[in-house]
């Protein structure tokens, strides 16, 4: 009995950790799944022990809920093994800091503006592909994103002044595609903006972005046929981190049933 209101109370703790972090990032307006999820689990772990002792006598009485109760709590489990095999996939797989060969373009993939701004997530993006373009300053950087619901400017338009005022870059590198709402579109859409500038698919493309985010990235790339593309990662705020990891776990499912890599 001891044991079992010891793990209670670390689930009611861990329960709570989890609403107030989907709550609180829900507040500042990121609502996707990454911070619905983690609330709604947090809610869930909170219920169940605080009504511990009802759900048991509830489960006792009726042996046909406590099947589906007992296979609710396996297909729970078996998800939470399959997200840490994700997680450890991510951490693997995400490039660490290195020489990036010289390239013809950088682009740099869209992440979201708050009042004009670019988002933490986005900064750190903008951070990453400065570096790049200040190492081959013959490169073409295409800020790629369109409008947020909400917003005046595009993100591309934030991104290009980001990149201007932060890191002196001249807007004349800075080439915007202002109409796309997605990975999938940033990489469409940032292919005209190559031809005008007399860059194809086999030209040497570096595409930013975020580290749980180039695995992604590359694979949409590679099926819409970029043939020659280095992935450079940007870290992401450890208060955002895992939200975005989980965000990403149901990106990459759904970007494999929409065939898009």
């Amino acid at each position: 009995m001891k044991f079992s209101v010891f793990l209670r109370c670390i689930l009611f703790i861990v329960g709570l950790i989890l609403f107030l972090d989907g709550f609180i990032l829900i507040l500042q307006n990121k609502i996707h799944l990454g911070t619905i999820l983690p609330l709604i689990i947090g809610l869930f772990f909170i219920f169940y022990t605080v009504f511990y002792q009802k759900i048991q006598k509830i489960l006792q009485q009726h042996k046909k809920i406590k099947k589906i109760w007992q296979f609710g709590w396996i297909c729970f489990n078996l998800w939470l093994i399959s997200l840490f095999i994700f997680f450890s996939y991510l951490q693997l797989n995400t490039q660490s800091k290195q020489k990036i060969p010289q390239v013809d373009a950088i682009i740099v993939l869209g992440s979201g503006i708050i009042q004009g701004q670019p988002s933490p997530t986005l900064a750190l993006r903008l951070d990453a592909a400065a570096e790049v373009a200040q190492q081959y300053p013959k490169a073409w950087i295409i800020v790629s994103g369109g409008l947020d619901y909400g917003e005046t400017k595009t993100e591309a338009e934030a991104m290009a002044t980001y990149l201007q005022e932060k890191y002196h870059i001249s807007a004349h590198r800075i080439l915007k595609e202002d109409q796309s709402t997605s990975t999938e579109l940033n990489l469409k859409n940032s292919q005209n903006v190559l031809k005008a500038h007399q860059l194809g698919l086999n030209s040497k493309i570096a595409i930013i972005t975020s580290d749980f985010h180039t695995l992604r990235a590359s694979a949409i790339a590679q099926k819409q046929g970029y043939q020659d593309i280095v992935t450079v990662s940007s870290n992401t705020p450890i208060e955002t981190r895992y939200n975005a990891w989980l965000r990403e776990y149901f990106a990459y499912i759904s970007g494999w049933l929409l065939q898009e890599y």
